[in-house]
């Protein structure tokens, strides 16, 4: 039998309704109603590796990098590996010699991104009214990843803005429109870096750069080394031509306090430095750079934005006295950094509290980093070599003809966080062979208990 006076708690959408059976079978449910509870406190933050787990000792990590170190294949090497929690060096080897980075340069370039920009703000692309009946300006904003494709389908960058929405706004505001200009007064100086190969543009790996660009200046916005444009900022112009059935594109300059008439923003610095670092994405690696600048007060070129890097890692306490930096993205083999820089940077965003202010600025640079066997440019690695430290390596990878660098972090099998930074200068003319050997020393760390 039914109990007389059960009680039946039924959840409603956050609500507690409580009433009797009695109640339902004579028809005159007597029911209450009861506040929802408070929603639970939730806290967003990045969690380090804690230190509880066995410190490895300089012997220990010597002894388990011996053999990889020794790989003819990488000579010559320099290197370094710290125990971040502690600050101390455990291995090194020509550390504070300073060597071409190639794409690790990145490091600095994100760090000081992160350091000197709000996390949170975005940079926006904006079409106002031209000084000439009918003309519109689409003016550059430092964002190169505007998409070419429609909303919803994905480039390379992800989070991007669309070509289609900035068109949509422009078209919705009226008035006919018979020429479309681009403005790129926002940066200064040559769109190519000093030491940059000029078949670097149609081989895909960058694009001059401008203020203004769809998909960083590819011409298959979902491939990441597609050839590029030699024009980014008029392409771009074209393709809002086109949409507006304009035939005219020309470049221009946009008047102060023009109207504007649509306005696309970037995904936020972060993810845009996240982004950067995954697929080693030279072009934005440049923009970023130049915005660095921009905060300082300083001209947004190559020369500006190089200085720009240099003053804010400079001032955070890093020690640049020896470096030589070109651009932001290690294109050029005429940067030159010390392993130990790298190492140094990444130790800062992996200690393991917020006793360094420093640190809480810098901890995105631990999920930008790719993961060994997963994701960016290094999904395609730790499978033939070190594959040890499939999902357990994260690094920033760093190619150039006689270069291949890798810096990063790696947990050991006593749970202890390590910072590598490693540097070959090897003349072998297999990249393969050379990156595969520096992926066996990172995994190496992995294997570390190295207590003795």
């Amino acid at each position: 039998m039914f109990a007389a006076v059960a009680l039946l708690v039924v959840a409603l959408a956050g609500t507690a309704v409580v009433g009797t059976r009695q109640g339902w079978f004579d028809g005159t449910p007597a029911a209450t109603t009861a506040a929802p509870s408070p929603p639970a406190p939730v806290t967003l933050a990045m969690q380090a590796v804690g230190t509880g787990g066995a410190a490895p000792t300089a012997a220990g990590v010597r002894a388990v990098l011996a053999g990889p170190a020794a790989n003819g294949v990488l000579a010559p090497l320099s290197g370094l590996v710290v125990d971040p929690a502690t600050g101390t060096a455990l291995w090194n080897q020509g550390e504070t010699a300073p060597q071409t980075p190639a794409s690790t340069i990145k490091v600095l370039t994100a760090a000081a991104a992160l350091l000197a920009l709000d996390h949170t703000s975005r940079f926006s692309t904006k079409v106002v009214r031209g000084s000439q009946p009918g003309s519109v300006v689409l003016v550059g904003g430092g964002d190169p990843t505007l998409s070419s494709l429609p909303a919803g389908q994905t480039t390379v960058y992800p989070g991007a803005a669309t070509m289609d929405d900035l068109a949509a706004q422009v078209r919705a505001s009226g008035g006919q429109i018979t020429q479309v200009q681009y403005d790129v007064s926002r940066y200064a100086g040559p769109g190519m870096a000093p030491g940059w190969d000029p078949g670097d543009v149609p081989n895909g790996y960058v694009s001059p750069i401008e203020p203004v660009m769809l998909d960083g200046g590819r011409g298959d916005p979902t491939k990441y080394d597609t050839p590029r444009t030699s024009t980014p900022a008029e392409a771009a112009a074209r393709a809002l031509a086109q949409r507006l059935g304009v035939p005219a594109v020309a470049a221009g300059v946009a008047s102060s306090g023009a109207e504007v008439l649509g306005e696309v923003q970037s995904a936020p610095v972060d993810r845009l430095v996240e982004n950067l670092m995954q697929i080693s994405d030279n072009v934005l690696a440049e923009t970023m750079a130049r915005e660095v600048a921009k905060a300082r007060g300083l001209e947004p070129s190559f020369t500006g934005a190089a200085k720009a890097v240099r003053d804010v890692l400079t001032e955070n306490g890093f020690d640049l006295s020896t470096s030589t930096i070109v651009d932001g993205s290690g294109l050029s083999p005429n940067d030159k950094v010390p392993a130990k820089l790298l190492a140094d940077v990444l130790a800062v965003a992996a200690k393991p509290d917020a006793s360094d202010p420093k640190t809480a600025k810098l901890r995105p640079l631990l999920t930008a980093l790719p993961v060994a066997g997963g994701s960016g440019t290094l999904a395609g690695r730790y499978e033939q070599w070190g594959a040890g430290g499939r999902g357990w390596v994260r690094a920033k990878t760093g190619t150039l003809t006689s270069v291949n660098t890798l810096a990063g972090v790696v947990v050991d099998t006593d749970g202890r966080l390590l910072v590598f930074a490693f540097m070959s200068l090897s003349p072998e003319p297999n990249n393969t062979l050379v990156r595969g050997g520096l992926d066996e020393m990172a995994a190496a760390l992995r294997t570390c208990g190295c207590t003795s």
